[in-house]
């Protein structure tokens, strides 16, 4: 029963994507009011207040403004695109208060390298997605040995030869 569940949620979520999907491509480009013609107003959507706006008015030939009939199916809502809901890890405690089976981890940009590893490491354990990982640099003992390691094969294949 319980996977049967489980089953119904996901083929949910997943029409639920499909069909914001759909509509996102169908959703205008929401300008702020006169920002085609001021370059000193930029293009992130404020709300029209004008007494004499033809915007706010919704006239014929104006832009469209941004309004509740927009929004995407509540099923789908604050969903990462690949069907996992989001959850910011500061801490490498926190990676063990996640579902995998639902949520994904996005590590803070606040988080530094050494910890960042740490999190990584951890959230493979439990099988988490990471929606962030980043290529990190190896720490400078990891590859003095590994620098150890080249050489001793190069001079190893030299003896060989000889």
């Amino acid at each position: 029963m319980k996977s049967d569940k489980g089953e119904a949620e996901k083929s949910a979520t997943k029409r639920a994507l499909a069909l914001r999907r759909l509509l996102k491509g169908k959703k205008p480009k929401f300008r702020r009011q006169e920002s085609w013609r001021y370059k000193r107003v930029s293009e992130v959507w404020r709300k029209p207040t004008g007494i004499d706006s033809k915007m706010r008015r919704k006239k014929k030939g104006w832009p469209k403004s941004a309004e509740v009939g927009y929004r995407g199916p509540r099923a789908a809502r604050r969903l990462h695109p690949s069907g996992y809901a989001e959850v910011l890890i500061r801490t490498v405690d926190d990676v063990d208060q996640v579902e995998p089976e639902t949520q994904a981890i996005r590590i803070a940009h606040t988080v530094g390298a050494r910890k960042r590893i740490e999190i990584m490491a951890r959230a493979r354990e439990s099988h988490v997605h990471i929606l962030n990982p980043r290529e990190i640099e190896k720490p400078l003992a990891e590859e003095e040995a590994e620098a150890e390691e080249t050489t001793n094969e190069t001079e190893e294949a030299e003896e060989e030869k000889k």
